[in-house]
């Protein structure tokens, strides 16, 4: 767990905590999927995923005056879902309060690099420029360096950090799943960080 912990925290202080109303204004918010999973069928519930601050973080900037937009990026298997997960996140966002004509639903993308691409081509064709991204904190240097390159000025609004409180001892130097878990995770974004920048970053 120790270990795990401080892995995470290092990805996670590439982009620190802002409260919503510090982060600067921008003409919309684009949001990630991979945070609510849509129902398996018609008129059955939505689940909120371990991710769900994406969401909610969302909600608060926009009541914050943040930007006037949501742009909600993500697509899902129509053999698993009833519909994407956009539209899952726009069924939240309803309870929170976020009107549904400030909301704009990007439905084709299943990854990070597809999140960029498909949400750049929906801002520019509205002619939207600055944008707040909003995404877990352990996502985001990855998710900002597909989105620059995608030609979005992103600003980075994360959320959802995960390694807030180091581990007790003795537990911490003890193997656990769930640390294990977290640490797959953290390399996940290490190697796509690499991917990302490989040839582009020089």
């Amino acid at each position: 767990p120790v270990a795990s912990f401080l892995l995470r925290a290092t990805l996670e202080s590439q982009h620190p905590w802002v409260p919503a109303a510090r982060l600067p204004t921008a003409e919309a918010i684009v949001v990630l999927g991979g945070a609510i999973a849509p129902p398996a069928r018609p008129g059955g519930k939505i689940h909120l995923g371990d991710r769900s601050d994406r969401v909610l973080f969302a909600a608060q900037l926009y009541h914050a005056g943040r930007a006037p937009v949501l742009v909600l990026s993500g697509g899902s298997d129509p053999e698993r879902s009833a519909y994407s997960e956009a539209q899952a996140m726009r069924v939240f966002l309803r309870y929170l309060s976020v009107p549904e004509a400030a909301m704009l639903l990007e439905e084709r993308s299943r990854n990070t690099r597809q999140n960029a691409q498909y949400s750049g081509e929906l801002l520019r064709a509205r002619h939207i420029g600055r944008v707040l991204l909003v995404t877990s904190a352990l996502h985001m240097e990855r998710a900002l360096q597909e989105f620059r390159q995608a030609g979005v000025d992103a600003i980075p609004a994360p959320t959802d950090f995960e390694a807030t409180r180091p581990p007790s001892w003795p537990m911490a130097a003890l193997p656990d799943a769930e640390a294990l878990e977290g640490s797959g995770r953290a390399f996940k974004e290490l190697v796509g960080q690499w991917v990302v920048c490989r040839g582009r970053c020089r």
